[in-house]
């Protein structure tokens, strides 16, 4: 399961202050802990204005890169933003979030990704509005699919977000996600799963607690990968042993060096 680190954005108070005050010992401070948590990604949402934006992620990026090496998700629903972030990573090595099927945003964001051969976070969604339904979510993932397979994207390079909302206002939605996660995993043409996973605990007490056990659910339903913060307690162990459960982790041996190197 790929683990993308959620912290770094800029709508978040603190990190939001620090992007104000060009704080970089502060930014590179959190992407080398997200890192050294076991992050695959980290994600870089500079949105704290849209004035600001894009000369903030050029920032931010610039920032982040002489941290770690970790290659980094360019998170904004601006495509000159997007692009900014994306010309200054090497190409092929980023994740762009996101593309949708709203026709406005696929047509602006698509060409970046063939352009920057950048993997995609694909929201299921179109200009329809918010999904209830996996017939809403698959009518926009067709869409979608019908203009990556047009643009020679692979779909390995494709990781559909059914979009998961808070179990406290929306339960009806959390089977809708799983089923949504176990079709694209048969049906989806080698295409995986993202989720924002906090998304699923928000409004409620003791998040981790809700956050750790819909990843462990999520993962038996096909979830292959996850935007977290790779901070949260115990967050990191529930994702390598669901992985290791679940046969994303062969033999099992990301658990057992995790295990050796005192991660658990």
């Amino acid at each position: 399961m790929l683990i993308i680190a959620e912290r770094i954005n800029a709508t978040r108070k603190r990190i939001g202050a620090a992007f104000a005050a060009r704080d970089a010992a502060l930014i590179q401070n959190e992407a080398r802990r997200q890192a050294e948590a076991g992050a695959d990604y980290i994600d870089v949402n500079a949105a704290l204005s849209p004035a600001a934006e894009h000369d903030l992620m050029i920032w931010a990026v610039e920032t982040v890169r002489a941290a770690t090496d970790k290659p980094l998700a360019i998170d904004s629903a601006n495509p000159a933003v997007v692009r900014a972030g994306l010309a200054r990573v090497a190409k092929g090595t980023a994740f762009l979030n996101s593309i949708s099927g709203e026709q406005a945003r696929l047509e602006a964001m698509l060409p970046l990704a063939v352009e920057f051969e950048a993997k995609l976070v694909a929201m299921a969604m179109d200009d329809s509005g918010m999904p209830t339904s996996t017939a809403d979510r698959w009518r926009a993932l067709e869409k979608i699919f019908a203009a990556t397979d047009k643009a020679g994207i692979p779909r390995g390079r494709i990781f559909v977000d059914p979009l998961l909302r808070p179990v406290s206002t929306n339960p009806e939605q959390l089977p809708q996600v799983l089923a949504m996660m176990r079709e694209i995993r048969e049906k989806g043409g080698g295409a995986g799963t993202v989720v924002g996973l906090s998304n699923v605990s928000f409004g409620l007490p003791s998040r981790r607690h809700l956050n750790r056990t819909f990843l462990a659910i999520a993962a038996a339903a096909g979830l292959s990968a996850a935007i977290i913060d790779p901070l949260e307690p115990d967050i990191m162990a529930t994702a390598l042993a669901a992985a290791c459960l679940t046969g994303q982790d062969e033999y099992c041996m990301n658990y057992i060096m995790a295990q050796r190197a005192g991660k658990l």
